[in-house]
């Protein structure tokens, strides 16, 4: 499949490459700006959440592909705990549908899912506080989609770093183009943020393309539909508190690169995990993440669970090497998810009741909440008969 470029890259010169060079360090530097926006606007957020949380509801979740690993407990698990304990109304979406973008066989998706939330819950996500529900289980919510792609070009849809790179790699593995549902991804997430009304959703700085176009819809749905009185909020990026982890081949830590340590993994393979993890050969230990990230990455992974910092820890071992940092990152680890693993068995040992029954009491208050908004839509597209 040839990757379809959007007119405003595609190239007309005869120089090949020039105005696609071009477009991309504009889409860089626009890149740039926003990340540094979004940091600015997070630091004051972090400040008016603490002051009131009750103003600010999230919507975040993910893929049911697989149990949570160590990548998903500091990047996201955590930094979610952490708001719902603030006092945020949190959503959390198993995104079921979502599995099916880029793949033909979802799996066994309801073991996968309690294995999901199981993970979500030993880790501190409290039902009775937070909303966790499925996707395919929330009609009205899914129905949203049908407006909202009215207002985004198909253009702008391609123009999607995740979009783009799924084209290019399909091509480069010589397999089917990219399926619709990928396509309309970055629409999805927008009716799974706006059917709740969210309004911050914690993200990384990559994902910032994937909230515009949610800001975007919102914008355009009000200014066509609701322009004396806003309906849908442009919701705000969250920039998470977190650094990406490496798996035990150096790499970012992933499910499908085989390389992840699953939070319910056993403390043996948690000591076989960091055994393996990469090092450098430079004897004194030091915290210095664009020279030695492997380094850096046991460093960070040993602070958050000790409370210390990188460079203190750092310090601690220094010329005692990298076997040295190796058994206290171990220890670390161990004990730090020591908890998490022991409720996660408590739950698990319960059998599948109780998960269910969690699943179904956030699937009615998402549906209760989805087909309010779906019909306020309705009423102000002038749809209600």
């Amino acid at each position: 499949m040839s990757v379809t470029m959007s007119p405003e890259s595609a190239p007309t010169s005869s120089a090949p490459g020039t105005l696609l060079d071009l477009e991309a360090a504009r889409e860089k530097r626009t890149t740039t700006r926003s990340a540094a926006a979004a940091r600015e606007r997070t630091a004051e957020l972090e400040g008016l959440i603490a002051r009131d949380p009750g103003n600010y509801r999230v919507l975040t979740g993910d893929r049911p592909t697989g149990a949570l690993h160590l990548g998903h407990l500091l990047g996201t698990v955590a930094n979610r705990v952490r708001l719902q304990d603030l006092g945020v109304e949190v959503f959390l979406i198993v995104a079921d549908y979502q599995v099916i973008t880029d793949r033909d066989d979802a799996g066994d998706l309801p073991a996968t899912v309690r294995e999901v939330l199981l993970d979500y819950l030993a880790a501190g996500l409290d039902p009775q506080r937070s909303t966790v529900f499925t996707h395919s289980a929330v009609p009205a919510l899914n129905q949203l989609l049908l407006p909202f792609l009215s207002l985004v070009t198909v253009n702008e849809l391609e123009r999607n770093p995740t979009v783009k790179a799924e084209a290019e790699a399909a091509v480069l593995r010589q397999r089917r183009g990219i399926s619709g549902l990928l396509l309309t991804y970055p629409v999805h997430q927008a009716a799974d943020i706006l059917f709740c009304h969210g309004n911050l959703v914690p993200v990384g700085v990559d994902q910032l393309p994937h909230l515009e176009i949610t800001r975007t819809v919102a914008r355009r749905f009000n200014q066509r539909y609701a322009a004396a009185r806003p309906y849908f909020p442009e919701p705000d990026a969250l920039i998470a508190p977190s650094t990406t982890v490496l798996g035990s081949d150096g790499r970012r830590m992933s499910k499908s690169r085989g390389n992840a340590l699953e939070l319910r993994a056993t403390e043996d393979e948690t000591a076989a995990f960091v055994k393996r993890a990469k090092t450098d050969a430079e004897r004194t230990i030091t915290y210095e993440p664009e020279r030695r990230p492997e380094i850096a990455n046991l460093l960070q992974l040993g602070a958050y669970f000790t409370g210390s910092t990188p460079e203190g820890l750092a310090e601690e071992v220094g010329a005692a090497g990298a076997g040295r940092l190796k058994a206290l990152v171990t220890e670390a680890v161990v004990e730090g998810l020591r908890p998490l693993r022991a409720r996660r068995r408590e739950l698990a040992s319960a059998g599948p009741r109780y998960l269910d029954e969690v699943l179904a009491r956030g699937n009615a208050r998402a549906n209760e909440i989805a087909n309010r908004t779906l019909d306020d839509v309705r009423g102000l597209m002038g749809m209600r008969y």
